[in-house]
C-alpha cells in the first residue's frame, strides 16, 4: 500500500526510470528462467494466498516463516482456501481460480505442493523464484534479504510483494540486483487477480519478462510499471482513501458504519474504507501509516497518518485485529467491525 497522487501532488515521491523494454518473452527467456520450486517467504495474510494460489496453478510452493506458529496458521488457511475452491471457481469475481478450475480440478493436488518450514537453506534449495512477504519495515526487509542471499543459489529470482516501498530500497542488500524486482498482489488475490510488475533501474530486461510470464502462469492479470512507484497503481489509489476515511474516525466525524455507507451508497460500492481496512488486516495498515506517517510528519496527510496509526496501535493492543482471510459470517474477530454477522452484511446497513 501506499503512495500518495492526484490532490496530493505536493509530495515529490522518488521515480527511477526502469531499463524495461517491451521485448516480447521467448522461448529462450523461458529456458534460461526456468521455474519449477517457488519459496513465499512470510506466512501472514497475503503469503498464504500467494503460496497457494501459486500451488494451484502447479509449482511447487515452500512457505517459510520464522514462527512454527504463523506456518500452522498458513496450513490451516490453505485447508479452508481448498474447501472454497470448487465453489468459488464458479463465482464470476472469482477470476483467477475460475481460469485454474480447469486445470486443477482437485484442490487436494494444491496442497499437496506445499510445504512449510523455518529454515532459509530448506526453503530455497533448488528454488527458482523467490516472493517476500514479511511486514512493511525496512529493517525486517533488509535481514530476511541478506538471509535469503546466502541461502539461495545464484539464479534465483527475488521478488518482493512489498505494499508501499521500493525495489532500489533493498537491490543492494538482495545480493542480485539485476535478478530483483516487485511482483505485488491484491487483497485477495483470488478475486483481485493482478500482478503489478516494477522494476528497478539495474532489473535485467529478461527477468522482468520472466516475471511478467510468471504471473500469468499463476493466473494474474500482469500490470507494468515503467517506473518505480511507491504503491504501484492499486496503492496509490487505495492508500490515500483508506487514509481518509479512517481520519473521520479518528478525528470524531463519523462513526466507521457511515464513513463506510456514505461511500457505498454514493458511488454504488460494494466495500466501504473500514471494511477493507479489517479485509487487509489492521496490523498492515498499522505498518503502512506508521511508516509513511513518519516520512510524511511534516506533511498534512503525514500527520493524519501518525494519528490513524495510534488508533489502529490501540485496537490492535486490544486484540482487535481484523477478518483478514476468515469468514465475516462465522469468525469470530474484532476490527472496525465485529464479527460475525457484522453490521454491513446486515439487513437495512443502506437504508
Amino acid at each position: 500500500m501506499a503512495c500518495f497522487q492526484g490532490g496530493l501532488a505536493c509530495i515529490a515521491l522518488r521515480r527511477t526510470l526502469l531499463g524495461v523494454g517491451s521485448r516480447a518473452f521467448s522461448a529462450a527467456t523461458a529456458a534460461a528462467f526456468r521455474i519449477r520450486k517457488v519459496a513465499v517467504v512470510g506466512a501472514g495474510t497475503l503469503g498464504q494466498q500467494v503460496s497457494f494460489q501459486v500451488a494451484v496453478s502447479g509449482f511447487n510452493v515452500t512457505v517459510l516463516d520464522n514462527s512454527a506458529a504463523n506456518l500452522e496458521k498458513a496450513r490451516e488457511a490453505h485447508g479452508r482456501f481448498a474447501k472454497l475452491y470448487v465453489d468459488r471457481a464458479g463465482a464470476s469475481q472469482a477470476r483467477s481460480w475460475r481460469k485454474v478450475a480447469e486445470a486443477c480440478p482437485d484442490p487436494q493436488a494444491a496442497l499437496d505442493r506445499i510445504s512449510y518450514t523455518t529454515d532459509a537453506g530448506e526453503a530455497c534449495a533448488e528454488c527458482d523464484l523467490v516472493s517476500e512477504n514479511v511486514p512493511e519495515v525496512p529493517a525486517v526487509k533488509s535481514a530476511v534479504y541478506s538471509q535469503l542471499h546466502a541461502a539461495a543459489p545464484a539464479r534465483t529470482i527475488f521478488t518482493t510483494n512489498s505494499s508501499t516501498l521500493l525495489p532500489s530500497d533493498f537491490a543492494e542488500v538482495t545480493g542480485r540486483p539485476e535478478r530483483f524486482l516487485a511482483l505485488h498482489f491484491a487483497n485477495p488475490i483470488f478475486d483481485g487477480n493482478i500482478g503489478e510488475v516494477m522494476g528497478h533501474a539495474a532489473t535485467d530486461k529478461a527477468v522482468y519478462e520472466r516475471v511478467v510470464e510468471f504471473a500469468r502462469e499463476i493466473h494474474m492479470v500482469p500490470i507494468r510499471l515503467h517506473k518505480e512507484q511507491n504503491g504501484y497503481i492499486c496503492n496509490s489509489l487505495l492508500v490515500p482513501w483508506l487514509n481518509s476515511g479512517l481520519w473521520l474516525v479518528t478525528s470524531g466525524v463519523a462513526s466507521p458504519e457511515d464513513v463506510d455507507r456514505t461511500w457505498m451508497i454514493a458511488f454504488g460500492s460494494q466495500r466501504g474504507p473500514m471494511q477493507v481496512i479489517d479485509a487487509i488486516g489492521l496490523q498492515t495498515v498499522h505498518a503502512v501509516f506508521s511508516h509513511w506517517g513518519e516520512v510524511l510528519r511534516d506533511e498534512t496527510i503525514g500527520k493524519q497518518m501518525l494519528a490513524n496509526a495510534a488508533l489502529l496501535d490501540a485496537k490492535i493492543k486490544a486484540g482487535h485485529t481484523g477478518i483478514m482471510t476468515g469468514d465475516p459470517l462465522s469468525d469470530t474477530a474484532q476490527g472496525m467491525y465485529s464479527y460475525p454477522d457484522p453490521a454491513y452484511l446486515k439487513n437495512g446497513f443502506l437504508e
